[in-house]
């Protein structure tokens, strides 16, 4: 099953997450954006948590030129012919017979299984509940999880679908699921209130 908008594959994989590589090095998902994966069975739906770039061969590094992108394209095209761009994705549920569920799937996708983004109406369909934060406050790779949950936010943003009621209940989950620690909530919202504000 091949989507159109597919623009990376995966090259490594396990039912918390996966790894993958973009088609170009220069097409990549932003941190905190959603995908999904299309397999016989089921969509998997993904969160991107880290992205990296780099070059494909270990003994060959990219070089500092002191010239501009448009430059190089120019006078050495060659050399971005050695990059690659990779990202690492969570599992945070997955779409099986026309249902939703927010639960790591029942298996993982298959390596060389294309990425797509997360179609919009499915997104705001998928973010509707806030039982994702579960997935990812028990992962144990992400290092990163409030800048994480800040993106989560300002996407929301960008397909209008944070309401008050649905920061209510962000914020609801995120004190549950960190203990009802007060401080670190605290700055949380400080981080948050822009982002939220930029809906009023």
């Amino acid at each position: 099953m091949k989507n159109n908008k597919a623009f990376a594959e995966i090259i490594d994989s396990s039912l918390q997450g996966w790894l993958a590589q973009s088609w170009h090095w220069n097409n990549f998902p932003q941190f905190g954006s959603l995908v999904m994966v299309e397999t016989k069975k089921r969509i998997i739906f993904g969160i991107v948590h880290q992205i990296q770039t780099g070059s494909m061969e270990p003994m060959r590094y990219p070089f500092p030129y002191q010239k501009t992108e448009e430059e190089l394209l120019r006078e050495q095209p060659q050399i971005f012919e050695f990059l690659k761009t990779t990202f690492s994705c969570l599992a945070i549920g997955y779409q099986e017979k026309g249902h939703i569920y927010y639960l790591a799937a029942p298996e993982p996708p298959q390596i060389h299984s294309f990425v797509a983004p997360m179609e919009i109406e499915l997104a705001k369909q998928f973010l509707y509940s806030e039982r994702y934060l579960h997935l990812l406050f028990g992962a144990s790779q992400l290092f990163n999880l409030d800048e994480l949950l800040l993106a989560i936010l300002k996407q929301q943003v960008e397909l209008n679908i944070l309401s008050e009621t649905k920061t209510t209940n962000f914020i609801n989950t995120y004190s549950l699921l960190t203990g009802n620690d007060y401080r670190r909530l605290k700055l949380f919202l400080q981080r948050a209130e822009s982002i939220v504000n930029s809906t009023t």
